[in-house]
């Protein structure tokens, strides 16, 4: 069964590349040196929590998050 699982790619201005999370999967995090290398080691790195959850015997997560963007104005 496929699932879908949102990403949040954040670039590090410090060390360059990007630092990926999966809000429904707290603690899943990855990097990557451009945006294609990063989504797919999130890929990889999705696919390695859920084994991980399975060995353990804890359940997949069964929805995911809904992500929003807002626009403020700064002065």
């Amino acid at each position: 069964m496929q699932r879908r699982f949102k990403i949040v790619l954040e670039w590090n201005e410090e060390e360059g590349g990007y630092t990926v999370t999966v809000p429904a999967l707290p603690g899943c995090i990855t990097q990557g040196d451009t945006r294609e290398e990063a989504v797919e080691r999130a890929q990889e790195a999705i696919e390695g929590f859920i084994e991980a959850l399975k060995i353990i015997g804890k359940p997949v997560p069964e929805s995911d998050v809904e992500i929003a963007e807002v626009q403020v104005n700064v002065s």
